[in-house]
């Protein structure tokens, strides 16, 4: 017992905890490294694949073999340098800034659909700024997660209440709007999760998810029966429900996915592999969202499941920063950081193997783009701020 008291009192020298005075001081000391090396494996995980998944129609072109690669090696440079700058302050000075942070992004996603945006393959949703392309709509996801755990936060703990839920949908719904009219479907949805998500984690009741999913239901059938979505965005929402589907139009894209991962066996026909369905070219967009198919024909059951492990590991790490987060601001950051990488990960996985219909979601860290990776690496960097600064008093 006097030991214990002997303890408590040396840990209260000055009035502040030593342990508060040493995380303050050098919060560097309680960065969590399993995050940071899985974070990092996956992008380099993402790297080989991009790079196996594009070399032989590069070749075919007479291109640069390595084009994609270098660009996403320099994407992945960027994005851990600005995941340790985010580190370099408190977290919680990002409340105060989450209404700026949310008027800037809503800025840029205006500008996109103006003739400074950038058009390509049917959809208008980049900024170019020199040799980089900005894609507004990935930094909305960061942006809602900010300002909905900063409105959240204000809330000291209570209830939320039905006003509480209506201001937090709204303010998902505005990005969300001018990402249909890039068109973005995927985003939308991402957006929605992620609100859900945090909405549950701040204290959101039973009655008020059930009156959410009967808006969404409602607001489902009215954009579906006012003609608000394209022919060809219904056709690959619904493709996937067909057990047969056309080969020739809409399920072209899953057919020639499940015949790629089916074909991968256990362990993979090999990175690189010439005549497979990747190197052939037969998978759409295989570097970016469909990048999966190329993991499991190529590395195999084994080499897909070692993946799902890693991201696994990845939303296990953001789980453990939430519940042991100081503040319910930092919960709210990480719950909402997990909701944005596990949706994303079971809709891209699910859309190539047919489970999920066909949205346009990339695969974070592993597909290919330098706003989604970057927009990751700052997640992680968000997740590391809260860890590092949990034994600080709110």
């Amino acid at each position: 017992m006097a030991q214990g008291l002997f303890g408590e009192a040396v840990d209260h020298i000055g009035g502040e905890p030593i342990a508060a005075r040493m995380a303050r001081r050098a919060p560097i000391r309680h960065v969590d490294p399993v995050l940071v090396a899985t974070a990092l494996l996956l992008a380099a995980f993402g790297a080989v694949m991009v790079y196996s998944a594009t070399v032989h129609t590069q070749q075919a072109a007479g291109l640069d073999p390595a084009y994609f690669l270098k660009r996403q090696i320099a994407y992945a440079v960027i994005g851990a340098i600005l995941m340790v700058a985010v580190n370099l302050f408190d977290y919680r000075h990002l409340r105060g800034l989450a209404p700026l942070v949310y008027a800037v992004n809503l800025l840029l996603l205006f500008v996109v659909l103006t003739p400074l945006g950038t058009a390509s393959l049917g959809a208008q949703r980049w900024i170019d700024i020199g040799p980089l392309q900005i894609q507004p709509s990935e930094i909305a996801k960061l942006s809602v997660i900010l300002t909905i755990g900063a409105y959240i936060s204000l809330r000291k703990g209570e209830p939320l209440r039905l006003r509480d839920i209506a201001v937090c949908g709204a303010i998902a719904l505005v990005p969300a709007a001018l990402i249909y009219l890039e068109p973005d479907l995927g985003t939308m949805l991402v957006l929605a999760a992620i609100t859900g998500a945090m909405l549950w984690v701040g204290g959101g009741r039973l009655r008020h998810f059930v009156l959410l999913a009967l808006l969404a239901a409602a607001g489902t059938f009215l954009v579906i029966h006012m003609g608000l979505l394209k022919p060809y965005q219904i056709d690959r929402l619904t493709s996937f429900m067909n057990p047969h589907p056309n080969p020739r139009s809409s399920g072209y894209n899953l057919l020639q996915s499940k015949i790629a991962i089916g074909s991968g066996g256990l362990y993979g026909k090999g990175l690189g592999g010439a005549h497979t369905q990747t190197s052939l070219d037969f998978v759409p967009e295989q570097q970016t969202d469909f990048i999966f198919t190329a993991v499991g024909e190529q590395l195999g059951f084994v080499g897909a499941g070692t993946l799902l492990s890693l991201f696994a590991l990845l939303i296990w790490r953001g789980l453990r920063i939430a519940a042991m987060a100081r503040d319910m601001f930092g919960t709210l950051l990480a719950g909402g950081v997990v909701a944005f990488w596990a949706f994303e990960m079971f809709v891209n996985v699910g859309m190539t193997m047919g489970i999920m219909p066909i949205t346009g979601i990339p695969l974070p860290f592993i597909s290919y783009g330098g706003s989604s990776l970057i927009t990751n690496f700052i997640a992680v960097g968000l997740l590391l701020n809260v860890h590092m600064r949990r034994y600080l008093a709110p």
